[in-house]
């Protein structure tokens, strides 16, 4: 479960030179030309709803050797499984990037003109994407240049038949809107198999599926394996067969160097806790055994001690509507020693969390085990964490490990100070309220933004318990699960962070930042993201539909007694909040629900919070606030470029040295990827 860079620009207050969403500026007006931002060490270029960022990691040089060699073979592999979330997202993609790439470099024609910049910024669309569909709405990408001028560029790349055999294939793929147009469509009433154009399924109806799981998953077993989690499910004579995911079976050949690089990471790691521990990574993808994959993050949990630390395998499953299939990632990280003391004290305070949370004692845990958290510095990311990348990563996801073993929390200091120091004007001025409300912004957003990360992750994902008896979350909340998950994990944080015992443990010096990220989320919920949204779309995205869930329930819920007022000012729309205290209240009421949801198993009001508050689009308001937007020239998504790590060797092979680099072309590093990290076969 991670917190994602579009959950941080949409919860996160004012930061003093905040990253995107949140900042102050001036509200454009006739009279006022707007100025382009120069770039800087910390951005580099933005093209349609992107600005590509680098990160840089202030701790390398206070490392030995032994552990620069470790973050190498970890960064390798964590590249090395760059094709298998590729191919994840859409069976076509590794064609289709393939083809990308031949024409960036071999296209013999010229290389200028508006179709050849249109035809460059698509690249690198589908680059941040990681496929051909937007990486946050999972709706096709629009091309931007006819099919005319790509014939063209086929033909001056490719001189044989191949071009017109791929260009047959690719058109429809490309150009047609009605051809895989959703990698993931969670609408209601439709077949969510049928309609989502991710890889994950073949051949099958949701029903299919669903029944599959209904035979295979035992609701008895109190310690159930991630079903699904790494296999492709298709039919294949009648029969409905599961494609594993390993060694010697479906992406052996991306999976085959992952492993060796993590086995050159055994000979190098820091003690033997993290030995072991990537000795049974090694051995999960070996078998494919998913009760491999629970040892191996039992074991993962216990290594708290390590400087260098690494996320690898297949993790979240937002990619899939039903919730079983994980995609591929990679986070390499150490760890920021002097920002994990500072902020050691929630994972420390957990138990005190979970006893005063407003939930029902009967679902609350007698004994939180095993919370850990600390701030890492990312060193490379790979898969579904690059190039956009979350935030705050709370693992593993299995609920009974979490329950018996404990979580790991991690919030990724060094791409927030990225955000932070890459500066720019925002939004803040055009949807904050008054002045007030951007004072308490850029005075205490920034320590609000960084709580709410930390509480979310360590706290909010930790808390509560099912009841006996009760199946997985995927199993009883289905296509809602993980809204609602994420859901809870933020009011956890929100309901907290109005609370004085914060005060009193020295995280924050006032109730203010708690008020600052009232503001923003309420701000940002009712009204910032839809910006992401496009005329006549209902809100699919989980991270999206959690926060306007919980933002339009407590609005509605506190309409008596004007907790929230909704104000219309020379025809702008505004929302400012008139009681804190009883909005924590509110917070407080659907936390308890929402955890009453996910420990019963209660799809049904589940279905109904999710469909009634996060799903709709108030057309009106979203109508407003494109128009609003609209003139800022504020990109609404940031990605970013990885640095590059160098291992120098010697005659017989063996690494002397390791160095680091911050590239500052992310085209270039995706031709590089591509030419370097390409494992898998491209079948038309």
């Amino acid at each position: 479960m991670y917190l994602s860079l579009m959950l941080l620009l949409a919860s996160c207050g004012q930061e003093k030179k905040p990253p995107i969403e949140e900042e102050e500026m001036q509200e454009p007006t006739e009279e006022v030309t707007y100025v382009e931002e120069e770039v800087n060490e910390y951005w580099t270029e933005k093209f349609a709803d992107i600005r590509m960022h680098r990160y840089y990691v202030p701790s390398w040089d206070r490392l030995s050797l032994d552990q620069k060699k470790l973050l190498y073979y970890l960064s390798e592999a964590a590249l090395s499984g760059r094709d298998i979330l590729w191919d994840q997202n859409y069976r076509h993609n590794l064609l289709v990037r393939k083809t990308l790439e031949d024409i960036l470099t071999n296209y013999s024609g010229a290389k200028e003109g508006a179709e050849w910049d249109e035809f460059v910024v698509y690249c690198k669309r589908v680059f941040v994407s990681n496929g051909i569909h937007h990486h946050y709405s999972t709706n096709k990408l629009p091309t931007g240049f006819t099919k005319e001028y790509f014939a063209n560029l086929m033909t001056g790349t490719y001189e044989n038949e191949k071009s017109e055999d791929l260009l047959e294939m690719l058109t429809p793929i490309l150009f047609d809107p009605n051809v895989d147009a959703k990698r993931v469509n969670k609408a209601e009433g439709i077949d969510m198999i049928a309609e989502s154009a991710n890889n994950f399924y073949h051949g099958l109806t949701q029903a299919e599926v669903e029944a599959y799981y209904q035979e295979v998953i035992d609701p008895e077993n109190s310690n159930p394996v991630e079903y699904g989690h790494n296999s492709q499910l298709v039919k294949e004579n009648d029969e409905v067969v599961e494609r594993v995911w390993k060694v010697g079976g479906m992406y052996t050949e991306a999976i085959e160097q992952v492993v060796y690089w993590l086995r050159k990471a055994v000979t190098v790691a820091e003690n033997e806790t993290q030995q072991q521990t990537l000795e049974l990574l090694v051995h999960f993808y070996e078998t494919g055994d998913l009760k491999d994959w629970d040892a191996y993050n039992i074991k993962w949990v216990t290594d708290t001690s390590s400087v260098v630390d690494v996320i690898n395998g297949f993790i979240e499953v937002y990619g899939d509507p039903l919730g079983y299939r994980a995609t591929f990632e990679s986070v390499v990280s150490i760890k920021d020693f002097d920002a994990s003391e500072r902020m050691k004290v929630v994972a420390n305070s957990a138990q005190w969390f979970e006893d005063n949370s407003p939930i029902m004692d009967e679902h609350k845990k007698a004994e939180v085990k095993g919370v850990s958290y600390k701030v890492i510095e990312a060193v490379m990311e790979g898969g579904d964490c690059t190039p956009t990348t979350p935030i705050g990563i709370n693992l593993p996801n299995s609920n009974w490990i979490r329950a018996e073993h404990g979580s790991k929390s991690v919030s990724l200091g060094n791409i927030t100070m990225a955000y932070d120091k890459a500066g720019g004007s925002g939004l803040l001025g055009e949807f904050a309220h008054d002045s007030e409300e951007e004072a308490r912004a850029k005075e205490h957003g920034e320590l609000a933004g960084k709580l709410h990360t930390a509480l979310h992750e360590v706290i909010g994902h930790a808390s509560g318990k099912l009841n006996e008896g009760v199946g997985t979350p995927k199993e009883t909340l289905k296509n809602y699960s993980s809204t609602l998950e994420e859901g809870r994990a933020d009011l956890v944080a929100l309901y907290y962070l109005m609370d004085e015992e914060l005060i009193n443990m020295g995280l924050m010096p006032s109730l203010e930042v708690g008020k600052a990220e009232y503001d923003s989320y309420i701000r940002n919920g009712m009204m910032v993201q839809l910006r992401r949204i496009e005329p006549g779309e209902l809100i699919e995205e989980d991270h999206m539909r959690n926060r306007q869930m919980v933002a339009a329930w407590v609005y509605e819920k506190g309409m008596a007694d004007n907790v929230i007022e909704k104000v219309v000012r020379d025809g702008k729309t505004y929302f400012e909040i008139n009681d804190y205290m009883k909005l924590r209240d509110l917070f407080g009421q659907l936390m308890r629900e929402v955890q009453r949801i996910k420990s019963e198993g209660d799809y049904e009001a589940g279905k109904a919070l999710v469909e009634g508050y996060g799903v709709q689009v108030d057309k009106e308001l979203h109508a407003e606030v494109l128009k609003r937007s609209e003139g800022l020239r504020i990109p609404a998504y940031g990605a970013f470029i990885n640095p590059k790590i160098v291992a120098e060797t010697d005659e017989n092979g063996d690494v002397v040295s390791v160095d680091i680099q911050y590239p500052d072309d992310f085209l270039t590093q995706m031709l590089q990827y591509g030419r370097e990290y390409s494992f898998l076969p491209v079948e038309n």
